[in-house]
């Protein structure tokens, strides 16, 4: 891992993800890529560095305080304490956020996104969705989510839930190498749903067979019944205290998402440990 972008909207929960972007940086010796964007009417994004073009001297001079107030808070956070012994460069953009995030991505070849998501629910979850949700949808780098304060920056417990399929080969690598990083047991879990339900012993030796495929080492085996499988994923992962949760996502889009939905994204909004996600449609 080389490169890992961390999203800001200088808030808490940014704060949270930045600390464990810095862990992670020092554990991989990668380099940070701290990003704000500040958000307008715009469907792309660009650098702070262009012209900003407006026959509205009023709105023109909104914007350029934004820009001073967003390039002090970046230098502040640049140079804060969390950041020492550790590569960091700056972005700052106008725009959209997500657009922002997705071109710093593939200019910048990002391994690993690393940001704060404050979770929705109920009718603001269908309605307004969340930037994070579409960066989880459809960047073609693993997403790291993280709602709340980790409990330990050391991932000694990752609950990979799978569902074996060969397309999560790429993931499943993804995986295994932070075990290796962080020492850690992966704890391959199954959730059978009222809807889904596969016999024990079948589902038991399906993953006997993957983590075997995978070399695993230092894994458990399990399945896990519940009503739906984010609601599985969440209540096994309390369980056992997991540091962190691991699943694949197909990155659905449009009326087909609307169908379907994320079981992903559903964790990525009501889980409070940190997710790592990765769509699988964009890898062959």
């Amino acid at each position: 891992m080389k490169k890992i972008l961390v999203p800001t909207d200088f808030s808490k929960v940014a704060g949270y993800a930045a600390e464990v972007a810095a862990s992670i940086a020092r554990k991989s010796g990668a380099e940070l890529t701290l990003l704000h964007v500040i958000e307008e009417g715009s469907k792309d994004s660009f650098s702070v560095m262009g012209e900003i073009k407006s026959d509205d001297m009023e709105e023109r001079l909104f914007m350029m305080k934004l820009i001073d107030r967003a390039r002090k808070q970046m230098a502040k956070l640049e140079t804060d304490k969390l950041f020492d012994g550790i590569k960091v460069k700056t972005e700052l953009r106008i725009g959209s956020p997500f657009h922002g995030m997705r071109t710093i991505i593939e200019e910048h070849k990002v391994d690993l996104v690393v940001m704060g998501t404050k979770g929705v629910t109920g009718m603001a979850e269908m309605i307004i969705g969340s930037n994070t949700e579409k960066v989880v949808r459809h960047s073609r780098c693993p997403v790291l989510t993280v709602q709340k304060k980790p409990a330990s920056l050391d991932f000694k417990n990752i609950v990979y839930a799978t569902a074996m399929n060969k397309d999560e080969e790429v993931f499943s690598r993804i995986v295994k190498r932070a075990q290796e990083m962080y020492n850690s047991t992966i704890h391959l879990v199954r959730i059978n749903t009222p809807g889904n339900f596969q016999r024990d012993a079948v589902v038991k030796k399906y993953m006997q067979d993957f983590a075997k495929k995978l070399q695993l080492k230092n894994y458990t085996i399990n399945v896990f019944n519940d009503i739906t499988e984010e609601e599985g994923i969440i209540y096994f992962a309390d369980s056992i205290n997991a540091d962190m949760i691991a699943m694949a996502t197909h990155g659905r889009t449009g009326f087909a998402h609307v169908l379907a939905g994320s079981i992903a994204e559903d964790v990525v909004n009501h889980s409070k440990r940190p997710v790592l996600t990765f769509v699988v449609k964009h890898r062959k």
